[in-house]
């Protein structure tokens, strides 16, 4: 596809720029609106034929905005990462807007595909607690193990995503009663850390190898680095094969796993709205849906006019 003009693309980083600045946004999120964006701009370059600067990207008309997502649609693009897009595109042009007059109401008025919100896809309690005793398997290293089974226990016990807990430092060791995590758009929350991830992570640095400075991570690589991600993941596929689970079963499972257990246990949609950092309640009322689906289930293989 034809990349953007220089003109288009300025303004496109000029405005990266300004919601870096001004939203604290995380890298990962500024490097997805600059994908989606320049998606985009790449394709009104070649879909307009001519130079792209402020007079054509306000020229832009809602037969325009269809035939984009039309050529996304075409391209294989599912209906909410097109949404997704459409959202950045939205928000590129409100700033275009407010910092250089532009009317924009065509593209503001394009409505976002519509797609149906998956389910959070969360293991059954027994088999979160299986699957962190048999991570303490999945290597010949005993410090290895340890490492892998605190990560889990963190992620199942306290609901963190996995890159909150591999942000974690060592100058957060030992683990105190409470947390605080700073999650998606660097908002910081108090998260309690239970007895059985403090022990994990204890046991963890008791048996690593590698030494610590306060400001390096808590949870290393075998050679000294910043665990990676993908290492954590790998284990969950072999835990998840040796104990027969879906490939649903991830470490994002663990923490849907987490506010799954606490609201069948009773807890409220508030309280776990805040300790999952979710910004939106209608995000944690999935969870509901979950627990009203599971509860029909049960309904109908255990009720006799259920069967």
């Amino acid at each position: 596809m034809t990349p953007p003009t220089t003109g288009a693309h300025d303004l496109m980083e000029h405005w990266l720029t300004h919601v870096t600045a001004i939203r604290g946004q995380s890298e990962k999120t500024i490097n997805a609106y600059r994908r989606d964006v320049s998606g985009y701009l790449g394709f009104l370059t070649h879909h307009k034929g001519g130079i792209l600067g402020k007079s054509a990207l306000e020229a832009v008309t809602i037969t325009d905005m269809r035939a984009w997502m039309a050529h996304e649609r075409r391209r294989g693009i599912a209906a909410r990462s097109l949404a997704r897009s459409l959202s950045a595109v939205k928000s590129f042009y409100r700033w275009l807007s407010e910092t250089h007059g532009l009317e924009v109401t065509s593209v503001l008025a394009t409505r976002a595909p519509k797609f149906k919100a998956g389910l959070p896809h969360p293991v059954a309690a027994n088999d979160a607690k299986a699957m962190i005793n048999t991570a303490d398997f999945q290597s010949t290293e005993p410090w290895v193990s340890a490492r892998d089974t605190a990560v889990l226990t963190l992620l199942y016990g306290c609901g963190l995503r996995i890159s909150e807990a591999l942000d974690l430092t060592y100058a957060q060791a030992p683990l105190p009663e409470v947390l605080k995590i700073r999650g998606k758009g660097n908002k910081d929350r108090i998260v309690p850390v239970i007895p059985a991830a403090r022990t994990a992570v204890n046991a963890y640095l008791r048996l690593c190898p590698h030494a610590h400075e306060p400001d390096t991570p808590l949870f290393l690589g075998v050679r000294g680095k910043r665990l990676n991600p993908r290492q954590i993941q790998k284990v969950m596929e072999q835990v998840r094969l040796q104990l027969g689970l879906p490939s649903s079963a991830t470490p994002h499972a663990l923490r849907h796993s987490f506010a799954t257990h606490l609201l069948e246990a009773g807890g409220d949609l508030r309280s776990i709205q805040e300790l999952l950092g979710h910004a939106s309640l209608s995000t944690t009322q999935a969870y509901t849906a979950v627990d009203q689906a599971r509860l029909m289930a049960v309904y109908r293989k255990a009720h006799p006019k259920g069967r």
